[in-house]
């Protein structure tokens, strides 16, 4: 096949990508599981989160895993993980423990889901040289937007299935979609081209290997930084909907409309904070983010968190903060640590992004069942927001 139709055909990959990380990203829709799982299960909001919160850490941990192979065989390893995510959601809608599915859904398809994850944005850079940034960040905004079409259509199926038939249903509907379009994503020849690039030098700071990163005090700054970040985003995400039905008195089926809202600000957040780091740097920008975070939980605070138009304004800037730091972490370790070992080392910051799932799901949880309500889930980001900007400033350092 000639250049030019490689270069038509490529764009077909965009859509395919973003169908891809839509199925992957229905782990932002947990909210909508969580009150049907504890009414039926009779369950703690701590156990379950527990789905949740494995999920996400084995997300990360099998995304550093994977990321040297991603480039070798990208159609067998999408095949492999789509298999994984698929079999952990369909056997997640056979038991009634949730200490099962916390291995189904958490361990399961949560390691899928890191199997794939890194595939799609590697092959796509591959088939864009020249607009890189923009097909990148297309295809990885499927991820953010998922809950817009996955929260609704899991509520819509809890309603008329059960969360167990509702498990099995998803599942064979990611098993089917990923495995069909694992094929379409193969890597461009060898002599592929797309003529005269033009690029801009982005700002880096430092060309550092693996080793030589891990000695640096800004790696365990950036670490610690985006660990509170997706702390915060991951742990407010995960209690949406129970926040939405519990303390603000919203029925259930408007909670998961408004879900489906959220995440059009968790896509919006990436492309926006990815710009912003490129502009003012990893500091001004980690900053921003969390004064964003103190912004909305005293919103929250001051109005006791039953205002609708506040939780509504509040949760909008929660979700912008997931995504702003899903676009903060990769674009400083490119700023901080050079573009030379890109891949291996983002693979390392992005194990924070697995411990930031752990802690927040385990204080949210821990705080509803101690104290009968997540409101005081507010007063803990006021204070993970202030422990973040005092790590910026001393350690996340850009001389």
């Amino acid at each position: 096949m000639n250049s030019t139709n490689l270069l038509k055909r490529r764009w077909f990959l965009i859509p395919l990508g973003i169908i891809i990380y839509i199925c992957l990203g229905t782990v932002y829709s947990w909210s909508v599981f969580r009150k049907p799982l504890e009414n039926i299960l009779q369950i703690s909001a701590f156990q379950s989160g527990l789905p949740y919160m494995l999920f996400l850490f084995f997300f990360a941990l099998f995304m550093a895993l994977s990321g040297k192979y991603v480039s070798k065989y990208p159609r067998l390893i999408i095949f492999i993980g789509g298999l994984i995510v698929g079999l952990g959601w369909i056997l997640s809608g056979f038991f009634r423990d949730i200490k099962i599915i916390a291995i189904t859904y958490g361990i399961i398809a949560g390691s899928g889901v890191g199997i794939v994850y890194g595939v799609p944005i590697t092959v796509i850079s591959k088939w864009f040289p020249d607009k890189r940034g923009l097909a990148m960040g297309l295809v990885i905004s499927g991820f953010g937007l998922s809950p817009l079409i996955t929260a609704p259509l899991a509520r819509y199926l809890i309603e008329l299935y059960g969360p167990f038939e509702t498990f099995k249903i998803l599942g064979l509907i990611f098993l089917i979609l990923l495995s069909l379009l694992s094929l379409a994503f193969k890597l461009p020849p060898l002599d592929f081209s797309v003529g005269a690039l033009k690029t801009t030098k982005r700002k880096i700071l430092a060309e550092l290997n693996t080793r030589e990163m891990l000695k640096s005090s800004k790696f365990y700054g950036l670490w610690l930084c985006y660990t509170l970040g997706t702390l915060i985003g991951l742990m407010i995400i995960g209690i949406t909907s129970p926040v939405g039905e519990e303390i603000v008195g919203l029925d259930p089926k408007f909670t998961a409309s408004l879900v489906s809202f959220f995440a059009i600000f968790n896509a919006v957040g990436r492309p926006l904070f990815g710009w912003i780091t490129d502009r003012i740097f990893p500091r001004k920008a980690s900053i921003v983010s969390y004064l964003l975070a103190m912004l909305a939980s005293l919103l929250m605070i001051s109005t006791g968190g039953s205002n609708l138009g506040v939780y509504i304004i509040s949760f909008s800037l929660f979700w912008l903060i997931l995504g702003s730091w899903l676009a903060i972490a990769p674009a400083s370790t490119i700023i901080l640590f050079g573009e030379r070992n890109y891949g291996q080392n983002y693979g390392i910051v992005f194990t924070a992004y697995g411990v930031g799932a752990i802690l927040g799901g385990t204080i949210s949880g821990i705080l509803r069942d101690l104290l009968g309500s997540y409101f005081y889930v507010f007063y803990v980001i006021i204070g993970l927001s202030i422990v973040g900007i005092l790590i910026t400033l001393a350690l996340l350092k850009e001389n």
